[in-house]
């Protein structure tokens, strides 16, 4: 059985390798059945509550999914941007990240703030370049 996968939500791969180099698409934590990983709690009103943590943890294994596509993996990111759509979730953003990348020896990282995303439950989206020579696939 294969496993389904998120589809693109619009006229864009996820991943486009150009020799070495692997561009990955701006991903959130969209599931297949279009539901959002980290959106479906509801507090004891019914307000929906977001959780950074669950969305990051979710991206995150959503581009890995993608990056194995090509033969490569979260190991072979080199350079990330992220997208918060709040900067007060930088903390638990950050909590989340640090548990798929070593500070050290990590990729490269840029954060900023935007505005919105294209779900309002979506508090984050990260774009990734990762570096996986061919022969190695």
């Amino acid at each position: 059985m294969m496993d389904k996968k998120v589809t693109p939500r619009g006229a864009y791969p996820h991943t486009k390798r150009v020799a070495d180099f692997i561009y990955v698409s701006g991903t959130s934590s969209r599931r297949p059945d279009n539901t959002i990983a980290g959106a479906d709690t509801l507090d004891n009103m019914g307000t929906k509550k977001l959780d950074i943590e669950v969305q990051t943890r979710e991206v995150l294994k959503n581009i890995d999914k993608n990056l194995a596509n090509e033969g490569a993996s979260l190991k072979d990111v080199v350079d990330v941007t992220t997208f918060l759509v709040n900067m007060n979730d930088f903390a638990g953003y950050n909590k989340a990240y640090a548990e798929f990348f070593d500070k050290e020896t990590g990729p490269t990282r840029t954060t900023v703030a935007v505005h919105q995303l294209p779900h309002p439950d979506l508090l984050i989206e990260i774009k990734v370049t990762a570096y996986k020579k061919l022969s190695d696939s």
